[in-house]
């Protein structure tokens, strides 16, 4: 028999909803929104835990000359190559943190790029 009382007010708020399935996905063991799919962590500066992902190698050019450095070509973004935002990628793919996250329009965060021998 269900119960016809109605529910309080704070478990219906979809925050609270949210905050709620965001912890109980933490507990399934699964890897969490800020691993990459190899299963390294993203740095928390890098993905506030949600704004990471690896990207084919497709989607980053690296021009010669004086445009050196890398450009998100999604959105024409350069990054010089000296900047901080880019960082080593510990499994030999790119991958890319930007603010919202999944749209190819973000604005980059940081920039994981393999070593030169891969």
């Amino acid at each position: 028999m269900v119960n016809d009382m109605p529910m309080p007010a704070l478990i219906r708020a979809p925050l609270f909803r949210a905050v709620i399935a965001a912890t109980l996905a933490g507990l399934s063991g699964g890897a969490a929104a800020h691993q990459a799919p190899t299963g390294w962590s993203y740095p928390w500066a890098c993905c506030s835990n949600m704004d990471c992902r690896q990207i084919d190698a497709a989607e980053i050019s690296e021009p010669s000359g004086a445009d050196s450095g890398y450009v998100i070509r999604s959105t024409g973004e350069r990054i010089a190559p000296n900047d901080r935002r880019i960082r080593q990628s510990p499994d030999g793919a790119f991958h890319w943190c930007a603010h919202q996250a999944g749209v190819d329009a973000g604005r980059t965060i940081c920039l994981f790029v393999p070593p030169r021998e891969f």
